[in-house]
């Protein structure tokens, strides 16, 4: 099938498909004799891998992990619970994170009246006067 075929029934982008190639998540595809990419029902069921996992907000990092897993069927299932485990805790470091962001704002919030006009604005000064820590070290984490 063409990269349009595969696109449709993975439900992607053709962009997506050619950056999953790229990063090597996705196997290069066989090229016909008039070079068309040709791909498989192989391809499909990798991309739909893939997309399940960036679904579930995992990095390219940790899939490259579980499809080198999975191309190893005999071995156990240890390592697969590394890396959910792992994503586990990069998910609850971002909840933290998330939540602190969803109090500043909510302060942010408070500070404006609707009945001020937009130069006594309590969010605008309020974002003018804030004092922005300097971000974490995110090595922990693959989020944002």
């Amino acid at each position: 099938m063409k990269i349009g075929e595969l696109a449709h029934i993975a439900q992607c982008s053709v962009e997506t498909i050619r950056f999953y190639e790229k990063e090597a998540l996705l196997a290069t595809p066989a090229r016909t004799a008039g070079n068309f990419r040709s791909y498989n029902a192989e391809h499909v069921e990798r991309l739909r891998f893939i997309r399940n996992c960036r679904a579930l907000d995992m990095s390219h990092e940790e899939i490259h992990t579980l499809l080198r897993l999975t191309d190893q069927p005999a071995d156990g299932c240890s390592a697969i619970n590394s890396v959910f485990d792992q994503h586990i805790e990069h998910v609850e470091v971002r909840i933290k994170e998330l939540e602190h962001l969803k109090q500043q704002l909510a302060d942010l919030r408070r500070q404006c009246q609707t009945e001020q006009t937009v130069d006594s604005c309590g969010i605008l000064q309020g974002l003018a006067d804030m004092n922005i820590e300097a971000k974490p070290d995110k090595k922990h984490t693959h989020l944002g």
